[in-house]
């Protein structure tokens, strides 16, 4: 079942395209200042490494990674140095398929990989392959599942997830202008839809044009936003999250008389058009 709580980090920061270096740089400083300040669950941006306006797959290709490469072997190192578990976006190379993924470093063990599922025309998502899962990982104080994104969108996939018995959903993400409704109200609404919380960790900063609106939020699991960045600066969110109230599926306003479950209320008989 995991611990009770956790103090998670959402870590909001600029990315300079193909600089795999220096972005890989800059995160491990902020993980380490997000570690000195107590946070033991830490999530950076999508594509964080690589940064994400790329023109072509040809002009990606340099810049992706494999899931057991030097970049993600020096995260994963650090992560289990400091003892915290981290999420980091990268472009995911594996033979001749790239991915938009994130890597989640747990201390002791190998990085496992989400693959981002569902992919807009923007960006290097026109180029790259679409993952196949949406997996809910172990982690030393639960359970966690990972959305890149534009999967926060899709109901269906938070809510797989949530019923995959994840107590905390990360975002990684790249909201543009033009993705407001996201920090507007899609996060809140997944976390209350699957009970859990989210994370969700968005860059700043212009790439090639595109300004990247921040906004970077945490939400619980009845919806509130327990904190968020502004729109440009870089920045490090804290919330200590009790994982309990991400356990407790159920609402009881008044035993008896005014309760909701929506994991045990669904009628899934009824949803079959959702899977056509």
């Amino acid at each position: 079942m995991g611990r009770e709580s956790v103090r998670a980090a959402v870590v909001q920061m600029d990315v300079i395209l193909g600089d795999l270096a220096g972005n890989h740089a800059r995160a491990l400083e902020r993980l380490e200042a997000a570690a000195e300040n107590g946070a033991e669950f830490i999530v950076f941006p999508e594509c964080a490494n690589s940064g994400y306006c790329f023109d072509s797959i040809e002009e990606a290709h340099p810049f992706a990674e494999p899931a057991d490469g030097a970049a993600l072997a020096r995260f994963s190192q650090r992560c289990g140095e400091l003892g915290v578990t981290g999420i980091l976006g990268f472009l995911e190379r594996d033979g001749g398929e790239v991915y938009n993924s994130a890597a989640l470093a747990v201390p002791g063990k190998a990085p496992a990989v989400y693959r981002k599922t569902h992919l807009p025309t923007l960006g290097i998502d026109r180029f790259v392959n679409k993952g196949a899962r949406l997996p809910v990982f172990e982690a030393p104080f639960g359970r966690v599942g990972i959305l890149i994104c534009y999967d926060v969108r899709f109901p269906e996939a938070a809510r797989s997830i949530g019923l995959g018995g994840a107590d905390v959903i990360a975002v990684p993400t790249n909201w543009p202008v033009g993705a407001e409704s996201a920090p507007e109200f899609i996060t809140r609404s997944r976390a209350w839809e699957s009970r859990a919380y989210l994370t969700a960790a968005n860059r700043v900063g212009v790439e090639r044009g595109r300004r990247f609106i921040g906004r970077s939020q945490i939400a619980s699991p009845g919806g509130e936003i327990l904190c968020e960045a502004g729109g440009v600066e870089e920045t490090i969110l804290y919330a200590d999250l009790d994982l309990s109230q991400a356990r407790q599926k159920a609402i009881v306003h008044e035993p008896g008389e005014w309760e909701l479950d929506i994991t045990n209320d669904r009628r899934p008989e009824l949803y079959g058009v959702l899977t056509r």
